[in-house]
């Protein structure tokens, strides 16, 4: 959606995109456009073909090194996890069938390094970009990044970049690549806005872990800036304006003193209890798939661990993690929670994780085929193996099991069973477990909103992944940009179908915790303690804003809110019912 208004510099255009990360920035645009690098042809005769094949080995290097003080850098700015982004290109430089690929295209040809090095990569992107198989795609994005840095170190070219700004400015590109986002000097980017890209795009992750704001879906963005426009962008809701006018300057200088007196106060009220102002009690607890992110939730005032993703323990390793490797893991989190409730949930593969060695990722619904549960249950060896290592890793404290993606009452006893057996295998060793290890499913499909009763008969807690329960209810692709606009977590069926689950969960006497994105947004708090929710697992740095702003209403003016929310139709109109509440209750942040 774009609307124009008048100022001073002709038009104020505003654009909606896809917040990315939080915080609003303003200033001169500085397009990041990337473009081809120019390949000139010409011949070389055989007695140069050596040195040829020299500058081509030189420029390898060259570009080896480049890429190694990138990750060194990343590594060090950001973490480990990060870094790891740029291990694919330092792979495509040292494949030898490449290298010998390039050398021999010299040696046939009589071409300048440059033209067969384009000519040989291109032959390699042609076959990759045909292909269905989503590994290989990326693994072409790689190397036509790699491509264009080596070609430009080949030519003599300077990569575009941020080093010579005179000021801090807001980088606009159609797309940023790794190596392009890497390479930024941090301190003269103001925000990142993109044409396209995702939440879990490389420029969005390192767009947060550098807290820059970002907005990326921004279609025909760069198309309309001019030479010597600004930008403002709001990392928080999505949208950005190019040449905003004074009005709206004023305003966003608003919220965003307003954000940093939150912050502040978070500060102040963080060990202050998580409880409405009438005394009702909040039941937290954080969202972690790495031990340091269960230590940071403790930190936090966190009440335990609602979800442990432990795919992120086989996609770190790209492979299947043996049993001891899995409990060293699950043990050193259980510890690391110091005697609070650590969550489990089982592999959740598929959708949008995959290891590279599994089959099954060339699905073309992969949302909607072999994942999380399924998974697990067709491959009877990984299932058990992890079964074991959480169970074992249950004797050094209060730990859980919950199984993902659950859809048919045949899938939890199923999942039972192979629990079942994986104690007989443990008992039979004499290794020590927790006999009575409370077991939880999901609710992220619509056939499990349906039957939540018939569940609740068979698990001991409910988990609500909001996430994919709203894609799922929705039918909306929640990866798929095209459709994002239409991905409404205030739709009206989804307010619904939680009230559903949490009426039965009461009922049936089956705690419910939510641990979807909407869990940490500070907006549907009261809704969902109106709703009847009785836990909460967010991220362990959203958890200061909920205490906070849960101590600004009473559980009274919850369930009045809820009651107003259920009696609205448009999506539209629930969440700025929402946001207003939210907006009255911090309005001491505004004087």
């Amino acid at each position: 959606m774009v609307s124009n208004i008048k100022n001073s510099k002709g038009k104020e255009i505003l654009l909606y995109g896809i917040p990315a990360s939080p915080g609003i920035s303003h200033g001169p645009v500085f397009r990041f456009l990337h473009g081809e690098v120019e390949v000139v042809q010409y011949e070389v005769g055989e007695d140069d073909h050596d040195s040829e094949i020299e500058r081509f080995l030189e420029a390898l290097k060259e570009t080896e090194n480049q890429i190694k003080q990138v990750r060194k850098d990343v590594a060090k700015n950001l973490g480990e996890r990060e870094a790891a982004i740029f291990d694919a290109h330092l792979l495509v430089l040292e494949d030898k069938a490449l290298i010998d690929d390039v050398v021999n295209e010299i040696k046939k040809s009589g071409d300048n390094v440059e033209q067969c090095v384009y000519r040989v990569t291109q032959k390699y992107l042609d076959f990759f970009n045909q292909l269905e198989d989503e590994y290989l795609r990326e693994r072409a994005a790689d190397l036509k990044d790699i491509t264009r840095r080596l070609l430009m170190n080949l030519v003599g070219a300077t990569a575009a970049g941020t080093a010579f700004l005179g000021e801090p400015r807001i980088l606009v590109s159609e797309d940023l690549s790794p190596s392009d986002t890497a390479s930024l000097d941090r301190s003269k980017i103001l925000g990142i806005a993109t044409d396209t890209g995702g939440r879990t795009s490389h420029a969005v992750i390192m767009a947060r872990a550098s807290s820059v704001p970002a907005v990326v879906g921004l279609r025909g963005l760069t198309e309309k800036l001019e030479e010597g426009d600004h930008l403002l962008i709001d990392g928080f809701e999505g949208v950005a304006i190019i040449n905003p006018c004074e009005s709206t300057l004023f305003r966003y200088g608003k919220v965003g003193l307003r954000r940093k007196k939150i912050k502040d106060l978070l500060e102040e009220e963080a060990s202050l209890p998580s409880e409405t102002q009438d005394g009702h009690k909040i039941m937290l607890y954080a969202n972690a798939d790495s031990i340091e992110e269960v230590k940071h939730g403790i930190a936090n005032g966190c009440e335990g661990v609602g979800l442990f993703r432990t795919e992120s323990i086989f996609l770190k390793k790209n492979d299947i993690p043996s049993e001891d490797e899995q409990y060293e893991e699950y043990s050193g989190m259980v510890k690391a929670a110091n005697s609070n409730t650590v969550t489990i949930r089982t592999l959740d593969l598929g959708g949008d994780k995959n290891l590279n060695k599994n089959p099954n990722y060339q699905e073309l619904n992969p949302f909607m085929g072999f994942r999380a549960i399924r998974y697990c249950l067709r491959n009877p060896d990984i299932f058990l193996t992890q079964l074991r290592a959480i169970l074992r890793a249950s004797a050094h404290g209060s730990t859980r099991i919950m199984f993902p993606m659950i859809s048919g009452i045949g899938e939890v006893i199923r999942a039972k069973e192979f629990l079942f057996t994986a104690k007989r295998q443990l008992r039979e060793k004499r290794i020590d477990f927790d006999e009575n290890i409370s077991i939880g499913c999901m609710i992220e499909t619509p056939s499990a909103v349906i039957i939540s009763d018939m569940l609740a008969e068979e698990v001991d807690f409910f988990s609500v992944g909001t996430n994919d329960l709203v894609q799922y209810l929705l039918a909306v692709d929640r990866i798929n940009n095209q459709i994002a606009y239409l991905y409404e977590p205030h739709h009206p069926a989804v307010i619904r179908a939680l009230k559903q689950i949490f009426k039965i969960s009461r009922e049936k006497k089956v705690p419910a915790t939510v641990c979807g994105e909407i869990a940490g947004d500070p907006h549907f708090l009261p809704l969902l303690l109106g709703l009847g929710v009785d836990y909460l697992s967010a991220s362990s740095s959203l958890l200061p804003e909920l205490k906070f702003f849960a101590r600004r209403f009473s559980m009274q003016e919850a369930l009045q809110i809820t009651k107003k929310v259920e009696s609205l139709k448009r999506p539209s109109e629930i969440k700025q019912v929402l946001n207003q509440f939210y907006a009255d209750r911090i309005s001491e942040l505004e004087s």
